[in-house]
């Protein structure tokens, strides 16, 4: 038996005397009636979504989508696993939230949207964060794992999650105005970490938070996921293992790579150097107990400062379109990508240097440059205008 040897017994190569105990109903009749159409499909097909249980991590951009077909489609069971809260800027691209949702949990929020799609499907919902403690239990529940995550340390946990427990891995990101998407760990296909054995420097990547995301794209992206997922399911069509689908909105273009299992790498490779799950933060450069570091200053200490005209320059990071959102007044526009002109302001020695952003992402960004040309004296403000509205001054609109 293959590694993915239970997965595919259990789903994609159940033979129909495997399902025959699997019943659509009248109402699941008349709601896939299309695809029961499909001579791929058919009644076989359909049971055996009904029959699968697919595990959706991250309920974002690219979750909502893909939660949203797989619930229309059949599936039988989905796990939703989501620890954030709506957000009044994640509705341009999260479709599965509403706008009376802002502040609710987002699994509860996806819950209440996939009941009202299709109540046939089983909801299971995990309103927490995936760690190397708790992901072996919840991903061996599920045949099929969808990332959706945004961040670099959660999809390592994924992939090797996936790998040491035999489930595929389906895959995507999205970044600005591109998108990528593949299944990672099916038989003799690569994992994520054949393709991308190390994560990026921290900071060399920044969020959609803080570099944006055109709001259809991972509606793009989370439906080639969807359908691989299906696919895998049905026994049916070729999978994009062994190929990476990249997207490119602006020139409308998608084109496919090869991407090939990596002899060398330490999960999947010959010499197997990664048998259980580790520290994840760490491998990404992550270091916790560093968030508060030693130049960061906080938004009510700032305010301290402002109110005692404690001698101080603030300077603002952001791009000038954010910056004609709202701003922390006064302060001195330079943004990241000319954080050098600070040394055209001939500043005093020592006077104290704030710097800020949106989250305070970019601003860290500003004041590990500035270290390193020999600039001293600089504090980050923590939570960046984010914070400031939320704490000091709410008239100033955030987005």
């Amino acid at each position: 038996m293959n590694k993915l040897g239970i997965v595919k017994e259990s789903v994609a190569n159940k033979p129909d005397h495997g399902i025959s105990d699997i019943k659509l109903s009248n109402d699941e009749l008349k709601r896939y009636s299309r695809h029961l159409l499909l001579q791929d499909v058919g009644f076989s097909g359909q049971r055996k979504l009904k029959d699968a249980k697919v595990l959706l991590i991250g309920l974002g951009g690219l979750g909502s989508p893909i939660a949203v077909y797989l619930a229309s489609t059949g599936i039988g069971q989905l796990g939703l696993i989501d620890f954030d809260t709506v957000d009044a800027s994640n509705l341009h691209r999260q479709i599965i939230h509403y706008d009376n949702d802002i502040g609710r949990p987002k699994i509860d929020s996806a819950e209440e949207t996939i009941r009202r799609l299709n109540p046939h499907v089983k909801v299971k919902k995990y309103n927490r964060l995936l760690t190397s403690e708790n992901a072996l239990d919840i991903i061996s529940q599920y045949d099929i794992i969808c990332d959706g995550t945004d961040n670099f340390s959660t999809r390592y946990l994924v992939n090797d999650a996936c790998y040491l427990l035999g489930k595929p891995n389906v895959y995507g990101s999205i970044f600005l105005f591109e998108g990528q998407a593949t299944v990672f760990n099916l038989p003799d296909g690569p994992c994520y970490r054949c393709v991308f054995p190390n994560p990026p420097d921290v900071g060399d990547v920044p969020s959609c938070g803080e570099a944006g995301v055109l709001g259809v794209l991972p509606g793009i992206i989370g439906l080639v996921q969807a359908t691989e997922v299906i696919k895998l399911i049905i026994g049916r069509g070729k999978s994009l293992s062994g190929s990476l689908l990249l997207y490119d909105a602006l020139d409308m273009v998608f084109r496919k790579i090869s991407i090939v299992k990596d002899p060398n790498c330490p999960l999947c490779g010959v010499e197997k150097k990664i048998t259980e799950l580790i520290d994840y933060n760490e491998f990404c450069g992550i270091d916790i107990d560093s968030i508060n570091y030693d130049e960061q200053i906080s938004v009510e200490a700032f305010s301290e400062i402002k109110s005692a005209n404690v001698p101080h320059i603030l300077i603002d990071v952001r791009e000038i379109d954010e910056v004609r959102i709202g701003r922390i007044e006064p302060s001195i526009h330079i943004p990241l990508s000319q954080i050098s002109k600070l040394f055209e302001l001939n500043l005093e020695k020592d006077i104290l240097v704030v710097i800020y952003c949106r989250s305070g992402f970019r601003s860290r960004q500003a004041i590990q440059i500035l270290k390193q040309q020999g600039i001293s004296n600089l504090k980050n403000l923590a939570g960046g205008i984010l914070k400031w509205s939320e704490l000091i001054d709410n008239e100033i609109f955030v987005y």
